[in-house]
């Protein structure tokens, strides 16, 4: 096999390709290029690169977004529409990144960014694999009890919504909403309505 059909064979497997994926297989990144001008593979965005033939994912803007902001973490309405709870429809992809870190230049999508640090960024992480990419988004839990902290950007209607739909559905545990609502300080302001749910 040589190195462009092994950079094929990535790209079925992988869906998104960056030069950093084929550098870290020891091939050549310029060889993107070469099978882009062959018409082998598409450019889907600035530096990611994916088979023509390949069926488009329902999650295909989100897989770039990973792809391209290696730090960012689906978040807030992008995460709950991820884990199919409630009725949001963001027209914008959310991602978290950590305090301090530099601002991702996107032409396309839109991005909504909220910054976290500490173990309020890292904690709760899940990758979640479609098609063989990975998505990076927080874990059910921690997404509601992100909705709670910033309620002010989202809208408190938008969090009990979230709060109570994972809840009859069963994808959120009492034990983990209270260790995310403490990780994100807002343990006061979920009580009331946690206390609601068990009653």
């Amino acid at each position: 096999m040589n190195q462009s059909d092994h950079i094929l064979e990535l790209a079925r497997h992988r869906r998104v390709l960056r030069a950093e994926d084929v550098r870290a297989q020891g091939l050549s990144p310029q060889l993107l290029i070469r099978l882009h001008q062959l018409g082998k593979l598409q450019r889907i965005a600035r530096g990611l690169y994916g088979l023509p033939d390949a069926d488009i994912t329902e999650h295909q803007t989100l897989i770039e977004v990973c792809k391209r902001v290696p730090k960012g973490v689906l978040c807030l309405l992008s995460a709950l529409q991820l884990h199919e709870i409630g009725t949001q429809l963001p027209h914008d992809v959310w991602i978290a990144l950590p305090e301090g870190s530099q601002t991702p230049v996107l032409s396309y999508p839109k991005l909504r960014i909220a910054r976290l640090r500490g173990v309020a960024y890292s904690d709760g992480i899940q990758t979640v694999t479609d098609h063989g990419a990975a998505i990076r988004v927080y874990s059910a839990a921690k997404t509601v009890t992100d909705c709670f902290k910033f309620r002010h950007k989202i809208g408190l209607d938008v969090a009990l919504e979230a709060l109570k739909d994972a809840w009859h559905s069963r994808k959120v545990t009492m034990a983990d909403l209270s260790h995310f609502a403490k990780i994100n300080r807002v343990e006061r302001v979920m009580q009331p309505y946690l206390e609601a749910l068990v009653q």
